[in-house]
């Protein structure tokens, strides 16, 4: 990090108050009656109330909108176990992005504690305070551990976003890199470097999603996973172990890989290597924050490549705020108790759809004057899309129900998806009586420039809205292309 960057987060994160975050009341305060009715004697009847019921819980406190991030500080980002205290800001961080892609509310609270079982006590206690809990930053395999424990003893979503996040994404980035070049899950060879917790869930989701593990080869800091090597050996690492053939490292494996995963260290993958994959290779190099090869180097060495990363600065990022607000969003919603396969995979489909749907006039503007065509460059959504909410949750809400997780389900989604989409159009609350009498009088509207981009988008939002028939004035061939584009 150079210095000028360094002294603009340091004054980020001071000024004009210490810190990210902050609790804001949702009831007025203003009179001797207010404070009669949010504490005593009044604050008794819903404590009753919940007493009888528990359910109650949801109905007359925050809990139903309130998420834990949970960390002990022990594999932050790339800095390594820098502690809990250190790892603070990282987790009023991702308190910011929850409250502002999802309007979910966070408590993060940062534990000094490595014993994996007495951490399981502690996070386990707070079950009353919140709607879920997330996971962050933990390191592997302590993490499978804490996380299996915590999800058989918690009623609520417990969700380690360093292995799931990772995956939904990366899982999506896989089904819609397949779809391009025309290849079947099923018949694709995968290779993977790094065997931590986001390697892991990322082969895991995968397989759920049809890969077969016999096609899948892993290699750590010590070489290729195969069956009997003794060397930094657990039991997450033996369910990708391969029969031994000799070969021990990457460089030895990756020749005719359909794809590369990448949970491991800058530079790992080389030119070399690319050389070697099969044709029209699916690169996923998830190093942070360096990758383990960067697209131009791996572009070079194969042009037919379709690369992602986890760095904004490149097309195709994997990044977990694609996925985390919006899972739990969904969960709470229906107060789920976990967060199941059905739900990630749920996700998973949502955000690899998302990618195929025409961009909105929001999404142009937050990413200058790209052109964002679904293709090698653009294979997942991008973060400040705004239908992420929309496509994500309801998906996520809907597959708990199915599933039987959910103990509050939803009784209209039409309702439901009107509520999330004023959250993120929040103009729409203005005019929502407008669009509401025009969906009722529908009347044709004559667009004059229908070649141009930005009366394409409007005409994209005119139609999911269902608030009018658009008549576009241009040359169809080049409408017709425009609109394909």
């Amino acid at each position: 990090m150079d210095e000028q960057l360094k002294k603009a987060a340091l004054d980020f994160h001071e000024f004009p108050i210490p810190g990210k975050i902050e609790v804001t009341p949702t009831k007025s305060l203003a009179t001797q009656r207010d404070l009669a009715l949010a504490y005593s004697p009044g604050v008794a009847a819903p404590c009753l109330a919940i007493q009888a019921d528990p359910a109650d819980s949801y109905k007359y406190t925050s809990r139903g909108n309130l998420v834990a991030v949970i960390s002990n500080g022990t594999a932050v980002l790339g800095l390594g176990n820098i502690g809990a205290l250190a790892g603070k800001p990282v987790m009023e961080g991702k308190g910011v992005l929850f409250k502002k892609f999802a309007g979910v509310n966070v408590f993060d609270i940062e534990i000094n504690e490595h014993d994996p079982d007495k951490l399981v006590e502690i996070i386990a206690s707070l079950e009353p305070t919140f709607g879920g809990i997330n996971l962050e930053d933990i390191k592997a395999p302590e993490c499978f551990y804490i996380e299996q424990k915590l999800r058989e003893r918690m009623k609520i979503p417990v969700f380690h976003d360093d292995q799931h996040g990772t995956a939904i994404i990366s899982a999506a980035a896989v089904l819609n890199g397949l779809r391009i070049v025309d290849k079947k899950i099923e018949n694709v060879k995968l290779v993977a470097s790094g065997a931590g917790a986001a390697s892991i869930a990322c082969l895991n989701l995968l397989v759920s999603l049809g890969m077969k593990r016999e096609n899948i080869t892993v290699c750590d800091s010590k070489g290729v996973i195969y069956k009997n090597r003794d060397d930094r050996m657990d039991e997450t690492k033996k369910l990708y172990a391969i029969d031994d053939n000799g070969k021990r490292t990457l460089a030895e494996v990756i020749p005719n890989a359909d794809i590369f995963l990448g949970c491991s260290a800058a530079g790992t993958l080389t030119q070399d290597m690319v050389k070697t994959m099969a044709v029209h290779p699916l690169i996923l190099a998830l190093a942070n924050p360096e990758p383990e090869i960067l697209p131009p180097l791996a572009k070079e060495a194969r042009p037919d490549a379709i690369v992602c990363t986890g760095r904004s600065d490149y097309p195709n990022q994997v990044n977990n705020v694609l996925c985390f607000p919006f899972i739990f969003r969904g969960a709470l919603d229906v107060s789920a108790t976990t967060i199941n396969e059905e739900m990630k995979l749920a996700a998973v489909r949502a955000i690899a759809d998302l990618a195929l749907a025409e961009q909105s006039d929001v999404v142009t503007s937050a990413y200058g004057d790209s052109e964002l065509s679904f293709g090698p460059e653009y294979i997942i959504p991008k973060p400040f899309d705004p239908r992420l909410i929309v496509r994500i949750a309801p998906a996520v809400a809907r597959a708990a129900m199915d599933s039987g997780v959910a103990t509050r389900p939803i009784e209209d989604f039409d309702a439901y998806i009107e509520q999330l989409t004023q959250f993120v159009y929040k103009t729409n609350l203005f005019m929502k009586p407008v669009f509401a009498q025009a969906k009722q009088d529908k009347k044709r509207v004559l667009l004059t420039d229908g070649e141009e981009t930005r009366i394409l988008h409007a005409v994209q939002e005119i139609s999911t809205l269902g608030i009018a028939y658009p008549i576009l004035l241009g040359r169809p061939s080049v409408i017709e292309q425009r609109i394909k584009n």
